[in-house]
């Protein structure tokens, strides 16, 4: 009777793994006011150093998560490396991104590397995404992708402005790219032209500016600044102006930067 032969396992290659929720110390806990004065200072001084130690394990973690997609995507064709893929739109905007389809090039990633590359490695933060608000608040790259820093970029807008969308962008950094942020506003001193023909008053001027908000300005496919006219009127003293629209530059499209993702 012949042996029996085993055939060795193959280990599956290494995923991306998803988010899960992970306790946060000092959840639930409040500092009781039938305490000391230099007891509530203290007990608050720990929450917030606890609070400040648990989104530094969680960034950490995002780190490690997109250390192991570049060292398993290491001289993938398809993602260059980076483990996922940024996606943009016709204007060149960030759009936001996906894990890459391409088969892993290697199955595993040593945990020493891994650690080593979250913490200490210029390239950090290759492969996360940040975001940035008009108001000028920035947050680097942190997030595992658009949608976990569309989550940070409304924390934000309900804090410093009371829940209203004043538009926003994401940002990602790729292998041999640097984080920069998009701009929001067109750079460069806006075109003006002075109208000398018009027989209008400044209020009939004035009037043919139609601004629009984020959201039908959007939903029309339009500038919001301008209301798709490409240009802002401006009247004083009988002198009328015609500015170019310096978000839009002129062309009264919709930009994908131009409101909240």
């Amino acid at each position: 009777m012949p042996a029996k032969t085993t055939t060795a396992t193959r280990k599956p290659p290494a995923r991306r793994r998803k988010p899960v929720p992970r306790a946060r110390i000092g959840k639930g806990l409040t500092v009781p006011k039938t305490v000391p004065l230099h007891a509530r200072l203290g007990m608050r001084m720990a929450l917030i150093a606890a609070a400040q130690m648990d989104a530094h394990k969680s960034t950490v973690m995002t780190r490690k998560d997109a250390a192991i997609l570049r060292m398993t995507h290491e001289g993938c064709p398809t993602c260059h490396g980076n483990g996922q893929i940024f996606t943009k739109g016709k204007d060149g905007a960030f759009t936001g991104s996906k894990p890459c389809p391409a088969k892993p090039t290697k199955a595993k990633a040593s945990r020493v590397k891994v650690a080593l590359a979250a913490r200490f490695s210029p390239d950090k933060r290759t492969g996360l995404v940040g975001w940035t608000c008009p108001c000028g608040k920035r947050e680097k790259p942190k997030f595992r992708d658009a949608k976990e820093a569309t989550k940070a970029l409304r924390d934000h807008e309900k804090k410093r402005h009371g829940g209203k969308s004043v538009g926003g962008a994401w940002y990602g950094q790729g292998v041999d790219q640097p984080a920069t942020a998009p701009k929001l506003v067109t750079a460069g001193e806006p075109v003006t032209k002075t109208d000398t023909t018009s027989s209008m008053t400044d209020e009939e001027w004035e009037a043919q500016n139609t601004p629009l908000g984020q959201k039908a300005a959007a939903n029309r496919g339009v500038c919001f600044c301008c209301g798709g006219k490409g240009a802002l009127y401006s009247a004083r003293n009988s002198q009328h102006i015609t500015t170019v629209c310096p978000i839009c530059t002129g062309s009264g499209k919709h930009r994908a930067d131009q409101n909240t993702p």
